[in-house]
């Protein structure tokens, strides 16, 4: 033992003394060198970060029921009663809505009489023996996906879980034969897609109905859908095919918002601890909820249902943009429903008001839209402002600049233990100003809960904006009209030298990735 360790010794001796040296001073880098803030749990997956970035798309309402006039077939429909008076033209839905500002859409494939708009080989209830050449050829899926790829639009589709028209129905062999078989088709069909649609209904009074279910009488199933479906697996095997494919409603990965009118909370946290039944926590999450499962409101752009009807008529530009501000405004997304007739396309008048509602989005807020130009633009005041801060966090990547460079990956923030903070900003001139948009950066939870908004005219004396709105918390984005009403939200605005944006309570250190003053 002594003659290995002067061995050891009288090789050390040999070594050059520079080379001891850098032996000596070299270190390890400190795990948090950039000091970055932790994670405020729950936190998003990658997938539901992307799907809250496309934040307004459309549905597509469009099946046997534009034919039949209802809105919940029974699932007894004769196949050949499914016949389009022209070839369905998924290209001009998808265009139209561009149009809008939106930046996807969901088309529905398959409501709750079972009819599939696609040649699946799980049922003979689809488009093969439609009552139109034009039904026959047109394999909406496959259309939708082409469409949407080509103008560079995100997609996905609506599929019922609830089938009135499947004999397996209420039995194992549904979900193994029928359903998941069903998914992965779809699935097959892009592996980009967005989001999966399952609508939350689950009755058993349809075609086959309960057992013993004859002449229109007979036993009435309820399935619990966390159970029946198959859930882990349902998220396994379409995550496979399109791993970014969010699973929303039964599909447990987003939630739907409580109602469907186009309106969210003002209060409203991405998170939830269960799939509840309670509307109010529905349409404003849970502050202490344990998942991320950020909120959808699906909302019908048309007076009649969620399928075409003869003589209804579209919401006006300034409705829809109220339903925007209520839910892309505060931290929900917005399915809005524009249903194909049965040419296979969308009414003239939708296609118009559309792109009303683009032109608005534009130039009130520089929502980017299709065949719109910088000039149309509304003007971001925060880019002009001069920015202070009355705390910035260490580690030099979360200064004030990150506020206004328009990246959702860079963002401002205050040191650990710190809950409040004062963002002001000051303008040489007055500028009118109506709306303040601000994004958190969710990747590290949500943080705000509790935050105040005041002008200036003068440069010193200050009147509070919006006291009687909620102004708790921001998450993906929040957009406030500062007059205080999204039902007028234009109005005449404010002439304001500064805006000072004062934090007042979060979960944990504030932080912000996005400024906006329009």
């Amino acid at each position: 033992m002594k003659k290995n360790l002067v061995s050891l010794f009288l090789l050390g001796m040999m070594v050059p003394f520079g080379a001891m040296a850098q032996l000596q001073l070299k270190t390890e880098v400190p795990a948090n060198a950039d000091n970055a803030p932790l994670p405020c749990h729950p936190v998003p997956h990658e997938r539901q970060i992307l799907w809250n970035e496309t934040e307004f798309y459309a549905f597509f309402h469009y099946g046997m029921n534009t034919f039949t006039g209802r809105e919940w077939g029974y699932g007894d429909e004769a196949e050949s009663i499914y016949a389009p008076l022209g070839m369905p033209d998924p290209e001009q839905w998808v265009t139209s809505v561009k149009a809008a500002g939106m930046k996807g859409g969901i088309a529905v494939v398959k409501h709750h009489d079972g009819f599939c708009l696609w040649p699946t080989a799980t049922t003979t209830h689809n488009i093969t023996d439609a009552g139109s050449e034009y039904g026959r050829t047109a394999n909406i899926p496959l259309l939708f996906a082409q469409a949407s790829k080509k103008h560079n639009m995100k997609y996905g589709f609506y599929i019922s879980p609830w089938d009135r028209n499947s004999a397996h129905y209420g039995k194992d062999t549904y979900v193994t034969e029928v359903f998941l078989r069903q998914c992965e088709e779809l699935a097959a069909y892009g592996s980009d897609q967005f989001e999966m649609w399952f609508d939350g209904a689950r009755g058993g009074d349809g075609y086959y109905g309960g057992e013993g279910y004859a002449n229109g009488v007979g036993e009435n199933r309820n399935i619990d859908a966390s159970i029946y479906y198959d859930i882990p697996n349902l998220r396994w095997r379409v995550h496979q095919t399109a791993p970014n494919c969010v699973m929303w409603g039964v599909g447990g990965e987003a939630r739907w918002i409580g109602n469907e009118s186009g309106y969210a909370g003002e209060t409203d946290w991405a998170m939830t601890d269960h799939d509840t039944e309670d509307n109010s926590i529905r349409g404003q999450g849970d502050i202490n909820g344990w998942i991320w499962h950020p909120g959808e409101s699906d909302a019908k752009a048309t007076s009649g249902g969620w399928f075409w009807h003869q003589g209804e008529w579209i919401h006006s530009a300034e409705r829809l943009f109220q339903m925007y501000l209520e839910t892309v405004g505060r931290n929900a997304t917005l399915i809005l429903n524009i249903p194909p007739n049965q040419y296979g396309v969308l009414p003239e008048h939708s296609v118009n008001e559309l792109a009303a509602l683009g032109r608005l989005l534009h130039s009130r807020l520089a929502v980017p839209v299709y065949g719109l130009d910088e000039t149309t633009e509304a003007t971001d005041y925060a880019k002009t402002a001069v920015i202070d801060v009355d705390k910035t966090r260490a580690g030099g990547k979360y200064e004030k600049a990150n506020l206004t460079d328009g990246d959702n990956s860079t963002y401002w923030g205050v040191d650990d233990f710190e809950h409040t903070a004062t963002i002001t900003l000051t303008w040489d001139t007055p500028q009118t100003i109506r709306y303040l948009v601000m994004q958190e950066p969710i990747k590290l939870g949500q943080r705000i809960k509790e935050f105040k908004i005041e002008y200036s005219e003068d440069g010193s004396t200050w009147t509070e904006l919006c006291p009687n709105m909620q102004t708790t918390t921001v998450g993906y984005k929040r957009i406030i009209p500062l007059n205080g009403s999204t039902s007028s939200s234009y109005g005449n605005g404010y002439n304001a030298k500064k805006l000072r944006i004062t934090i007042e309570d979060s979960r944990a250190c504030p932080l912000l990735s996005n400024l906006n003053v329009y």
